[in-house]
């Protein structure tokens, strides 16, 4: 006889409290609605399987019955092959059941990863300065995955579970009422221990994921380039192995833990179940010598009693899976039902060729609050504060500002004097707090986004790369660039020399954040992009600070070629920097 485990992976105190929503519930079913008749197919395939489960016991009942003591052979083979005939149905029921659950189940996580990843580009730059990225991104993996298993696993699982048991109970009870009685005297001594022993687990499994957690977080802020330059640079080796090390023992000896409370588990159930059916074979075979029951019967009932003890174990935890299956949906929805602070207005027009031409209208802004831009939880994963909106100081108060197409205008002054504030609402990753900014004579905010940041291109002091070609980076710009397009770019921003130079040319890994560069060539790279992206409008954020001479040099050869003829922000700490650009 095999048994399960309890559930351990499923947290109860987790869900402590957590109650059934409705809404949460209708929500999860719009989800699930693409694939109801997968759905309806796969809770058939459930069904089937279990009615065919209590197929073996009644035919064995009918060989040691009536083919055996009649010498009937025949009926012996009929029986026999029947029993063949159901098992091979049975298991091609399985096959369609794994296949409906994974059709189900892999379709709901790719609808909930687009879904999320979606909202999550369409939020507005001050979410993502609040979010603690490994958060946003275990909503888009663990609890995607267990909302998808809310459905194909909880779902199937406590179907199958109840479908079994009341099916076996009821054969049980027709063909012997006082021994199926007497199979379930003993449930106490088997539910019980499942959960003892199933909470102690969840602790153990709880104490090794937040383990786990703490390694992976030590992993990937020690394996990136900056994290891994930090512990060469200190010479922190030991320590860091240390630490690593002291919470790798911990998983290791949880682990061991677990697997001795999971053995220890499986061996009381085993002899649980042992008792249970050693009584209905005893009171049993009293019954046959005194001729209640054939000998048939006693072996059927023996056969179905194994097959009732799994599903009440199950049963027992259903709450805790299907509590936990809710919270998965809700941390899911949580982030989808986000606020989207950014976003296109009704009627909202394209800008078509634009001039370039930037006016600032009284403009006041302050940074919104976090109940505008942010999720709590995605804070802090805990989960274990609010958000406060506290008031934020004014960073721009009523400023003027006229930028005729083509002209080159400079933004200068010491940290926090608002000049990158000023260049993020031109392209409206914020909205003003009053008055208005207007591109060709258009508010931006009855701009469409997608045409208002194809007219704008910018620069930045750290520019991102990602990790991959030099080709893929340039492209990101203009995904229909040709290979001469690019290296016309390149060389306006004085940086073909060096691409040409690399190991695979224009196809060579730029690494993360582009850090097989040096700031130079990542700037000049950053700059023919922007060239290739074509826009009306420029904008230079501290675009040549911290360069050495010569990078600067060649820097500010590229931006010269690259303002010509566009409208320019230029923002910087030194009117000096500027000089050359204006």
């Amino acid at each position: 006889m095999r048994f399960g485990p309890p559930r351990f992976g499923r947290d109860a105190e987790a869900v402590r409290g957590v109650t059934l929503d409705r809404r949460v519930l209708r929500r999860a079913w719009g989800f699930a609605r693409p694939y109801r008749g997968w759905l309806v197919a796969y809770l058939a395939t459930i069904v089937v399987s279990s009615l065919l489960g209590l197929l073996p016991p009644l035919l064995f009942r009918q060989i040691i019955d009536d083919a055996i003591p009649s010498g009937d052979r025949r009926l012996a083979v009929w029986l026999t092959t029947i029993t063949v005939a159901a098992a091979l149905a049975s298991a091609a029921v399985g096959v369609l059941q794994r296949w409906g659950a994974s059709t189900i189940g892999e379709g709901m996580i790719h609808d909930l990863r687009v879904a999320l990843f979606d909202k999550v580009q369409r939020m507005p730059v001050a979410f993502f300065t609040r979010t603690q990225t490994g958060a946003l991104i275990s909503r888009l993996n663990n609890d995607v995955i267990g909302a998808q298993d809310a459905v194909t696993g909880t779902l199937g699982s406590l179907v199958s579970n109840v479908i079994v048991l009341t099916t076996t109970l009821a054969t049980m009870l027709v063909l012997e009422w006082r021994l199926t009685v007497l199979a379930l005297v003993v449930l106490p001594l088997f539910i019980l221990p499942a959960k003892r022993v199933g909470r102690v687990l969840q602790a153990i499994s709880r104490e090794r994921m937040d383990l786990n957690a703490q390694m992976n977080s030590q992993m990937t802020e020690r394996f990136n380039v900056s994290g891994a330059m930090l512990v060469k640079l200190y010479g922190r080796y030991g320590d860091e192995l240390s630490e690593f090390g002291r919470r790798a023992a911990r998983v290791r000896d949880t682990g061991v833990r677990q697997a001795l409370y999971g053995r220890v588990f499986f061996v009381a159930l085993g002899v649980v179940s042992a008792v249970g059916v050693a009584a209905v074979y005893g009171v049993g075979a009293q019954m046959v010598i005194s001729g209640t029951i054939s000998l048939g019967t006693l072996v059927a009932m023996a056969a179905y009693v194994t097959r009732i003890y799994q599903p009440l174990n199950d049963l027992t935890n259903a709450r805790v899976d299907l509590m936990t299956a809710v919270v998965s949906f809700e941390r899911v929805f949580e982030v989808l039902d986000a606020p989207v602070a950014i976003a296109d207005r009704p009627g909202a027009v394209d800008l078509v060729d634009s001039r370039g031409r930037i006016e600032l209208d009284h403009v006041t802004f302050r940074y919104p609050p976090a109940s505008e831009v942010s999720v709590a939880s995605l804070e802090s994963p805990g989960g274990l504060f609010e958000l406060v909106d506290d008031e934020a100081p004014t960073v721009l108060n009523d400023v003027d500002l006229t930028i005729e197409p083509g002209q080159v205008v400079a933004l200068v002054g010491p940290s926090g004097a608002g000049k990158t504030t000023i260049a993020s609402l031109v392209p409206r990753l914020y909205d003003v707090t009053g008055g208005a900014v207007r591109i060709d004579g258009l508010d931006v905010r009855d701009i469409t986004q997608s045409t208002l940041h194809d007219a704008i291109g910018v620069v930045a002091q750290d520019p991102h790369l990602f990790h991959e070609s030099v080709a893929d980076n340039l492209r990101y710009a203009r995904p229909s660039a040709t290979r001469a397009e690019m290296e016309a770019a390149c060389r306006a921003a004085r940086i073909h020399d060096v691409v040409a130079a690399l190991p695979d040319g224009y196809d060579t890994i730029v690494g993360e954040r582009g850090y097989r560069l040096s700031g130079g060539e990542k700037q000049r790279l950053a700059i023919a992009r922007m060239l290739l992206k074509d826009p009306a409008i420029v904008i230079l954020d501290e675009a040549t600070s911290h360069l050495d001479t010569e990078n600067e040099a060649l820097v500010q050869a590229a931006l010269e070629d690259a303002l010509r003829g566009r409208t320019s922000v230029v923002i910087a700490h030194r009117l000096s920097t500027t000089a050359m650009l204006t």
